[in-house]
């Protein structure tokens, strides 16, 4: 997660499983995975819980699914970011002008396309691309009028591979890919006394680096109507842009589904991540990273012709930021998913 500011979601573990042989061998070396992948992060100080959706919805094609083919996958992501926080709890009054910036709040609104294609049950490749739109105000340092934006623009693309046939189960996998530096990092203030100034590096629609993404994901079934899923996933930036990069992240993610009815499934998520302050020579950087935990039922719906209907609600359980960051109480997510 970011500051107040930059969207991260991980995009990852099947919660609908496919029927497998569990052995202790297999399941071991998820766990050490998962183990050698926060071993990465020595240097993490905190994750930002000022943003939110650390959703997984790649239900379809992480398990779910035998059939190899092409997937699309149509997201709405909505976060109000409408909370002043400072450490684990939320934010004092302020008298105005103050000698430092104090966010008012910040609206993220994210239309995503996913394509995935899978040439065979081993092998995936999935490809995100998000839309952000992005009003947001604050005050800046020594000022008393409110400065405001509202971004409308492509963001980071991301590509992700995938390869699932480590073990004969077809029941753990790991990703791999890259971010790519897609996104705009030339967004400026629209009205206010900063109006034309540049916004901050973590409200950009894009963080202007390439991303090093690796992940690893299991699932199975504790019996015919009830399935299990688990997922880590861990983002590096691999260069900077104008001396400022983004802090690593740790998403980790476990889910359980049941088995309602063939048309009605309900779901139930735990997501936490880790991230690091970003760094860099531009200010507010202090004011990024953080750690979080939210609860996310939600519920999918299997529809006529190959199209299913998800929905989730992120309730946060834990909620610690550096410095002062603006939070959401809560976030929704809908979408559809489609074979084609």
């Amino acid at each position: 997660m970011v500051s107040s500011r930059q969207y991260m979601h991980s995009n990852s573990a099947s919660i609908y499983p496919r029927r497998g042989t569990s052995t202790s061998i297999r399941a071991n070396l998820a766990l050490i995975i998962a183990i050698l992948l926060g071993s990465l992060l020595p240097s993490i100080a905190a994750a930002c819980s000022s943003c939110g959706c650390t959703l997984s919805s790649d239900w379809e094609t992480q398990g779910i699914s035998t059939i190899p083919g092409l997937r699309l996958d149509l997201r709405y992501d909505h976060i109000d970011q409408n909370q002043l926080r400072q450490g684990t709890g939320t934010a004092g009054s302020f008298t105005f002008p103050n000698n430092g910036e104090i966010e008012l709040g910040t609206l993220n609104r994210y239309y995503t396309i996913s394509l995935d294609y899978s040439p065979s049950l081993a092998w995936g490749l999935n490809v995100v691309v998000p839309y952000i739109d992005r009003p947001h105000e604050t005050i800046t340092p020594d000022n008393t009028a409110i400065s405001s934006s509202h971004t409308r623009s492509l963001g980071d693309v991301r590509v992700i591979g995938r390869y699932q046939g480590l073990f004969p189960g077809m029941d753990t996998g790991i990703m791999f890919g890259l971010k790519l530096p897609s996104g705009s990092i030339n967004d400026n203030f629209n009205s206010g006394p900063d109006a034309g100034d540049q916004l901050d590096r973590s409200l950009q629609s894009g963080t202007g680096s390439t991303d090093l993404i690796l992940g690893v994901y299991r699932f199975g079934e504790f019996n015919l109507n009830w399935g299990w899923f688990s997922q880590a996933l861990f983002q590096q930036a691999l260069n900077t842009k104008e001396k400022y990069r983004l802090g690593k992240s740790l998403n980790v993610n476990f889910g359980v589904r049941y088995n309602l009815s063939r048309m009605v499934i309900p779901l139930l998520q735990i997501n936490a991540q880790v991230r690091g302050r970003d760094s860099g020579a531009e200010d507010f950087s202090e004011d990024t990273g953080g750690k979080l935990i939210y609860l996310s039922p939600g519920v999918t719906i299997n529809m006529a012709g190959s199209w299913k209907l998800y929905s989730f609600v992120q309730v946060p359980l834990y909620q610690q930021v550096n410095e002062l960051q603006l939070a959401p109480k809560w976030n929704f997510s809908i979408g559809v998913n489609h074979r084609l």
